[in-house]
C-alpha cells in the first residue's frame, strides 16, 4: 500500500475518533433531577432528623456530600475514555462479587432493617455494593457480550454462561436479602443479552426461569407474601399489611393538580414509612401536585430519549451496550418506583435514581452517567467502527451504530 494511502487513512481514522462536547442535555437533566431530589430529601426529612438527630439539616447534609462525590466521578468518567473499561471489565466483575460476599460473612457487614445489605470499611460511611454491583455487571456485560458475536446464540456459549453470571450475582443480592435489586440488576443483564443478539427461545427460557424463581422466593417469606397481599388488596389489613401503599396513595392523592405547597407535606410526618427512600416521589406529589410530579417524571422521559439518541449514535457495539445498560437501569428503576407508589405493581424498596435518599446509589448513578457523557462524545464517525452482526429482534433497538455518516441531534 503506498504510504500516502497508509497516511490518509491514519487521519481518517484519527479524525474519526475525534471526541466531541458531552451530551450537555442529558447533563442538564440529571442536574435537574438532583436538585428536585435534594429540596425532597429536605423536605421529607426536617421532621426526621429533628426527632432522631437534633438536626434538621442532618440528611439532607449527607445527601449533598454524596451528591459532591458523585459529581466528582462524573467529572472523571466523563473524561475518561469508555473503551478503557473494557479492559477493566473482569477486574470490576471480581470486585463486584467480592463485596457481595463480604457483606454477607465479614464484620464489616452492617443489618439494618432485618436486610444486611450495607458494607463499612474502616472509618468510612457504611456502603451498598449491590448498587455500584449494577454498574459493574453492565461493563462486564456489554464486554462479553460485545465480544461473543454470532456465539451468542448458542447454548454453550450464549444462554449457559449468561445464566451462569446471573445466577451467581442475583444470587449473593438475594442472599442479603434484595429481592428489587436482584430483579433490576436481571433485568439488566438480560436487556444486554437480548440487545446483543441472543436467540429469542434463549431469552423466552431464561425469563421463564426467572419468573418462576421470583414466584417461589415471593411464596417463601411471610413479608414478600404480605407486599403481594397489599398489592391485591391494602384495605383487606388497612392497619397492617396494607398499612403502608395506603398511606402512599393518600399523599399522592392529597396533593392534588396543584400540590399543598413545598414543605407542606402531612403524610411525611411518620405516616409514610421508608419517606426519604423509596417512598419519597409520594411526598413530592403531596407538595407540588400531580403537574409537579408529571414534571418529575418528565425530567425521566427525556434522560431515557437522550440516553437512546447515545445509544443509536454510539461509536461501537461496546459503548452502544454499556450506554444501552445505564440507561435501561435508570429507566427500569424509575418504573419499578413509580410502580410501586401507584400500586401498579409490588412495592419493591427500590429507591428512585437521583431523589431517594442514599448516598451509594447517587454515587453509582452519578458515576454511571458520566460513562454515559463520554460515550456521547464519541457518536461523530465518518466510517462505521464496527459491523455488528445481531439477530433482527435485537437489531432495532441499536440501529444506527454501525452507520456511517455524522450523526446529528445529540
Amino acid at each position: 500500500m503506498p504510504s500516502v494511502t497508509r497516511g490518509a487513512m491514519r487521519a481518517r481514522n484519527k479524525e474519526a475518533v475525534r471526541p466531541r462536547k458531552p451530551d450537555y442535555g442529558l447533563l442538564l437533566t440529571m442536574v435537574a433531577l438532583v436538585v428536585v431530589g435534594l429540596q425532597a430529601v429536605y423536605s421529607a426529612t426536617f421532621g426526621l432528623a429533628v426527632t432522631e438527630y437534633n438536626d434538621v439539616n442532618y440528611f439532607v447534609v449527607r445527601q449533598g456530600i454524596w451528591a459532591l462525590i458523585g459529581g466528582a466521578g462524573l467529572i472523571f468518567s466523563m473524561n475518561f475514555r469508555y473503551t478503557f473499561w473494557k479492559k477493566l471489565s473482569p477486574v470490576l466483575m471480581g470486585l463486584a462479587v467480592i463485596s457481595l460476599v463480604l457483606v454477607l460473612v465479614s464484620d464489616g457487614g452492617v443489618e439494618q432493617y432485618g436486610a444486611q445489605r450495607w458494607l463499612r470499611v474502616g472509618p468510612l460511611p457504611a456502603m451498598q455494593p449491590s448498587e455500584f454491583v449494577k454498574l459493574a455487571v453492565i461493563i462486564y456485560m456489554s464486554a462479553w457480550v460485545s465480544s461473543q458475536g454470532d456465539k451468542i446464540r448458542t447454548v454453550s456459549s450464549g444462554l449457559w454462561p449468561f445464566c451462569m453470571i446471573v445466577g451467581l450475582v442475583c444470587g449473593l443480592v438475594m442472599l442479603e436479602p434484595d429481592l428489587g435489586s436482584a430483579t433490576i440488576i436481571a433485568l439488566i443483564m438480560g436487556t444486554l443479552f437480548f440487545l446483543g443478539g441472543a436467540s429469542l427461545s434463549h431469552i423466552g427460557l431464561a425469563g421463564a426461569a426467572g419468573l418462576a424463581g421470583i414466584a417461589m422466593l415471593v411464596m417463601g417469606a411471610a413479608y414478600r407474601s404480605d407486599r403481594w397481599q397489599s398489592f391485591v388488596d391494602p384495605w383487606s389489613d388497612p392497619a397492617g399489611t396494607g398499612f403502608h401503599i395506603i398511606q402512599l396513595l393518600i399523599a399522592l392523592g392529597s396533593g392534588g393538580l396543584l400540590g399543598l405547597g413545598v414543605g407542606a407535606s402531612r403524610q411525611k410526618y411518620f405516616y409514610v414509612p421508608g419517606v426519604h427512600t423509596d417512598g419519597i416521589f409520594a411526598v413530592i406529589g403531596e407538595e407540588i401536585g400531580f403537574i409537579g410530579a408529571i414534571a418529575v417524571i418528565a425530567l425521566f422521559a427525556v434522560f431515557v430519549y437522550r440516553g437512546i439518541k447515545i445509544i443509536q449514535g454510539a461509536a461501537d457495539k461496546f459503548g452502544a451496550l454499556m450506554a444501552s445498560g445505564i440507561t435501561f437501569w435508570i429507566a427500569y428503576q424509575a418504573l419499578v418506583n413509580l410502580g410501586g407508589i401507584t400500586r401498579s405493581i409490588p412495592l419493591t424498596g427500590i429507591p428512585l435514581p437521583f431523589i431517594s435518599y442514599g448516598g451509594s446509589a447517587l454515587a453509582a448513578n452519578m458515576f454511571a452517567v458520566g460513562i454515559l457523557l463520554n460515550i456521547s462524545r464519541y457518536v461523530e464517525q465518518r466510517e462505521p467502527a464496527i459491523e455488528l452482526e445481531m439477530s433482527p429482534a435485537a437489531t432495532a433497538p441499536l440501529a444506527g451504530i454501525s452507520q456511517s455518516g455524522a450523526r446529528g441531534g445529540s
